[in-house]
């Protein structure tokens, strides 16, 4: 009856502003359709309501949403633990006792995975430390979630080993090979700081790993600034020198990043996430020589010099602190000053607090 009702006001205070709008046109228009839209929901509501009342708060509906859901992973061969997280199939199980499933997609490096994820097809994943800074500075909705103290001795400064280099010093003039905008970008800057040299005074060489391999053994680049297993790899064929590695002068973590939206929206999933991924890395921890077997047909290096590189690590999914955060803000503020980050970033302002 009240249904009725309402519908039989709408029809009659519809005729009324038609007349009306004739005279009218403007101002009436708006009126009709604000006043009809509005009882038309009204209606539905009602209509909704009656018959369907439990459907609001109902834990059945919500627990449904929730289930569906599928997770977004994106990963890197060469990142250990997101890699051995998929081959075990524990987060996946994880997430199908709740009725959901979980999408796994391979990307070669750490921005276009970021990339990925500002357009929505990645809601979690890993990288260095250098991808989510140029990641937010062009506005990517992404955030820090949890830290990876992978390790100053994993990234260094190598030459040739007939090489008459010695230190770092000697690079000024000379060609140095690395990923731009890379983790070893920032130990070049950081490197050549603390022996008074200036960016300036090298001549970059901006190459991915496979390409700079191959212009390093090929003597076409004086130095190469790389990242385990890549740097393994390297001085286990090669017997390559190392002039410096990273102590003293860059962290080299590694970062947990996931979608904001993702994380506002499900909360849980992203800790069940991270507590089968700290699972996974606690096992890597312990077990360097299954990892390096793991990860040798994968990476097409040898499994003596994976396990090389495993050991020299440090491993932990642990929440970021204001250390690692102020750190962090060094590598953003560093890359500002050497004109490749466009504008300067707060790296604070993205990250979760409740990985605490």
């Amino acid at each position: 009856m009240l249904i009725q009702l309402l519908k039989t006001r709408i029809l009659g205070i519809r005729q009324l502003l038609y007349s009306n709008f004739r005279q009218r046109k403007s101002r009436s228009l708006s009126v009709l359709f604000a006043v009809g839209l509005g009882l038309s929901l009204v209606v539905s509501a009602c209509s909704s309501n009656a018959t369907k009342p439990e459907a609001v708060n109902s834990p059945t509906s919500k627990q449904n949403v929730t289930g569906s859901i599928t997770v977004n992973i994106g990963f890197q061969k060469a990142a250990t633990i997101l890699n051995a997280l998929k081959s075990k199939s524990s987060l996946d199980q994880a997430i199908a006792a709740s009725g959901g499933t979980v999408k796994w997609t391979e990307f070669p490096a750490g921005l276009p995975m970021l990339e990925a994820m500002n357009a929505g097809s990645v809601d979690f994943g890993y990288t260095g430390e250098s991808p989510p800074i140029f990641a937010q500075a062009a506005g990517n909705p992404l955030v820090y979630v949890a830290y990876d103290p992978w390790g100053p001795k994993a990234e260094a400064i190598i030459v040739q080993k007939n090489s008459p280099i010695k230190s770092v010093a000697e690079l000024k003039g000379k060609k140095v090979a690395f990923a731009k905008g890379s983790n070893t970008n920032y130990l070049v800057v950081k490197a050549l700081e603390s022996a008074g040299l200036k960016y300036s005074d090298i001549k970059p060489a901006f190459l991915t790993p496979a390409d700079a391999r191959a212009a390093f053994e090929g003597g076409n680049v004086d130095a190469w600034a790389i990242w385990d297993p890549y740097l393994a790899a390297a001085q286990e064929a090669t017997g390559a020198r190392t002039i410096t590695d990273a102590t003293n002068l860059a962290p080299n973590r590694g970062y947990y990043l996931a979608r904001k939206s993702f994380v506002e929206e499900h909360p849980d999933v992203l800790k069940t996430i991270l507590d089968e991924v700290s699972k996974v890395d606690k096992w890597a921890a312990s077990n360097p020589a299954e990892v390096a077997k793991f990860l040798e047909p994968q990476l097409g290096i040898k499994a003596a010099a994976l396990e090389v590189a495993e050991k020299r690590r440090k491993y932990g999914v642990l929440p970021l602190t204001e250390e690692v955060i102020a750190k962090q803000q060094e590598v953003a503020d560093t890359f500002q000053k050497i004109k490749l980050l466009p504008k300067q970033i707060q790296v604070k302002e993205i990250v979760w607090k409740g990985n605490k």
